[in-house]
């Protein structure tokens, strides 16, 4: 699924010298003025803190310390849309640090659930996520996707694309400001995947919501990358060839083995992935052990892994998305089907909950792929290159994205970045507002063999407050070792000495090819 779960890591400095608390602790407020939308009902609800839990599937450990907050509710609707839109908030009961900060979605929900919230009030923050009036499943927008009469429920995907990010920002700046008695100081977006495209979304369509924005793995060209997720099932079906994921793994392996050692340090990470040359054939012949049996690699698997690794193509060879890197892992859309993305051409494209996919060949799937973003990349492509009004408005992007996410390719976010840089003067001129930091070896939204960042949105806040524009972002690997981002278009460099695991063992320089 397209899902982020965020670290903010240490504790930011409040923008204040002594905390500013509220005026009446944890009591209701007036209705905000939203234009466009009708505000139906604002209550409030003093919370304990403590320990915050996030779902037990996520699998990802429970927030301690959390302060005693103050949660505040406004529901809203749009007139004529028939939507309900619930915007939530949490508001520390003490040690405001004089900042907003909204948080993204994952997948198909615009929020991640309470997790982003309690690590934001950890660090002082007043907290604000939205529903969009779209529900919270990642993978499924059964419930919302489809009006009565089987069309596309264009409010709700008007929502989810860009109306309720604007909403958000008007709503939880207004309630912040009447609950502490003034407006915050600087305003934030803290988001990855979904919450990363909503992130550009703010960007580019309000200039002026945010000051400092981190958008991680950015969702945009949804409508191009969420139909590319399926290829391999295209090709899979259509070659009648379904690798095991024991066998797909092992293609993994060998090519990272051979890439690896490219950059100077075997250390599990492929630096330059596009670069990486492995031939899916060597393996031919050679058995694994996969689950108790053994399994002989035929041509045929390898075949399969070549073609997926090329990406979807045309019927006159164009590209019509990136393929996967060698060294990205196929588990998440290769040995299962990728369901967000099946739900994607069933709900949206096809608007047919019954539709089979398994039945797609090569025609078909470049006929939906065209298809796909005719109907959705004005809505919801967000890659408007014209960033010239978040500019002027003195904001700030950052943008991280991993090498081996295997949902949202980065070539994605490189193409974007490249338009920016061809609409707005260059790469020095762009990099006063944004910049873009690769991980290497790191996954969706986090870390792998390679580092992400502890504590992505700190580089934003520290530009933003204190003029200093990052050219690195501190980051880790699942492992705990230390390894700094580069300021794109650099690359780290082993320095050939010192302790591999440290990132002061590494320096950011120029490509070399």
């Amino acid at each position: 699924m397209i899902l982020a779960v965020l670290s903010l890591g240490a504790l930011l400095v409040p923008v204040q010298a002594s905390a500013t608390e509220p005026a009446a602790g944890c009591a209701a407020v007036a209705r905000p003025s939203v234009p466009g939308a009708k505000v139906l009902a604002t209550s409030a609800a003093p919370k304990p803190g403590g320990t915050i839990e996030y779902p037990p599937e996520w699998g990802v450990p429970p927030i301690t310390g959390v302060p005693p907050f103050c949660e505040i509710k406004v529901e809203l609707t749009h007139p004529g849309a028939g939507d309900h839109v619930l915007v939530r908030l949490w508001l520390p009961l003490t040690g405001w640090n004089g900042r907003f900060q909204a948080t993204g979605g994952g997948g198909y929900s615009m929020h991640q659930g309470d997790g982003p919230l309690a690590l934001a009030v950890k660090d002082g923050y007043a907290a604000a996520q939205t529903d969009g009036g779209v529900g919270f499943d990642f993978e499924d927008p059964s419930k919302w996707a489809l009006d009565s009469k089987g069309r596309v429920n264009r409010e709700l995907l008007k929502n989810f694309a860009y109306r309720s990010l604007h909403d958000l920002a008007v709503a939880g700046k207004a309630v912040t400001r009447e609950y502490y008695g003034k407006a915050p100081a600087y305003s934030y977006w803290n988001g990855c995947s979904t919450g990363g495209r909503q992130g550009m979304m703010n960007a580019q369509r309000y200039p002026n919501d945010y000051d400092g924005i981190s958008a991680a793995a950015p969702a945009i060209s949804m409508p191009s990358f969420v139909m590319a997720d399926l290829w391999p099932q295209v090709v899979m079906n259509v070659e009648g060839v379904h690798p095991t994921s024991c066998e797909l793994d092992a293609f993994q392996r060998a090519a990272i083995a051979q890439c690896d050692p490219a950059d100077g340090l075997v250390d599990g990470i492929i630096r330059e992935p596009a670069e990486c040359r492995f031939d899916p054939g060597t393996l031919i012949g050679q058995q694994i052990e996969c689950k108790g049996r053994t399994i002989t690699i035929t041509k045929g698997a390898a075949d399969v892994v070549r073609k997926i690794w090329a990406g979807p193509k045309t019927r006159t060879g164009a590209q019509l998305w990136p393929g996967y890197d060698p060294s990205t892992s196929l588990a998440a859309t290769a040995a299962t089907p990728f369901k967000l993305a099946e739900n994607w051409v069933k709900y949206f494209v096809k608007k047919d909950p019954a539709f089979d996919f398994s039945t797609v060949g090569y025609r078909e799937f470049e006929q939906l792929f065209r298809q796909s973003k005719r109907e959705y990349d004005r809505i919801l492509g967000t890659d408007e290159a014209n960033l010239t009004a978040f500019r002027n408005s003195g904001g700030k992007l950052v943008t991280w994205h991993g090498t081996e996410d295997s949902v949202i390719h980065y070539g994605g976010t490189l193409k974007y970045r490249h338009d920016v840089v061809r609409r707005m003067g260059g790469a020095a001129n762009v990099d006063k507002f944004y910049r873009v930091f690769l991980a290497p070896g790191a996954e969706h939204c986090g870390p792998a063999a390679g580092a992400a960042p502890a504590d992505q949105l700190k580089p934003v806040v520290d530009w933003v407050e204190k003029g200093k524009a990052p050219e690195t972002i501190a980051a880790v690997t699942y492992t705990g070792a230390s390894r700094d981002l580069c300021r794109y278009p650099l690359r780290s460099y082993y320095n050939g000495t010192g302790d591999p695991r440290q990132a002061t063992s590494y320096t950011c320089r120029t490509a070399v090819r």
